[in-house]
């Protein structure tokens, strides 16, 4: 029964090597070939998972007192499958944000893309603020005008009583004192 185990063993290490050295390669395709890839690890990761159930149907058949060796080993079989499948995880993840930049039109120019995106932003941003200081200096000179003339007013008011008052009284004093002429 242990020889079944370690043929087990060496399958998975060979297959274990297999994967890993293409789930290296994943984020380095493009296209049908990065496809193509991610397919073969799927399915190698999937023989992985048998191999190592078939391990375990094979350590629960050996006898109580050597089965401890052959737990650890499964234990540490079964670690090294979890870092394959989070290393394939984030190699696909790579690969989707290459179909998402696929799907949404971003090309290898992406970068020259944004720049030029950004300049016309900026020159349609200093085009607003153009604008947007004429109109201010706009109002500041009508508030100007608005203060001034009321200003205006206010001492055409002064002067007008002043000069109101000048005239009842001139007006109050011929009343007094009848026309000489």
């Amino acid at each position: 029964m242990s020889s079944d185990f370690e043929s087990y063993e060496q399958d998975f290490a060979v297959l274990t090597a297999e994967i890993t050295g293409r789930i290296g390669k994943v984020p380095k395709l493009v296209g049908d070939e990065k496809k193509q890839m991610v397919a073969n690890v799927e399915k190698q990761l999937e023989e992985a998972r048998e191999l190592l159930e078939q391990m375990e149907l094979e350590v629960r058949e050996i006898p109580p007192q050597s089965r401890g060796m052959y737990s650890s080993r499964m234990r540490s079989y079964k670690q090294e499958m979890g870092k394959l499948e989070a290393d394939f995880k984030r190699s696909r993840i790579a690969y989707s944000d290459e179909v998402r930049n696929e799907l949404l039109g971003d090309d290898g120019n992406s970068s020259e893309n944004q720049l030029i995106k950004l300049r016309e932003e900026r020159a349609h941003l200093l085009d607003n603020t153009e604008r947007l200081e004429r109109s201010s200096r706009r109002l500041e000179a009508g508030y100007q005008i608005a203060v001034e003339t009321g200003t205006l007013s206010q001492i055409e008011t002064v002067e007008g009583c002043t000069l109101l008052k000048g005239l009842l009284m001139s007006r109050g004093n011929i009343a007094k004192h009848p026309c000489r002429y």
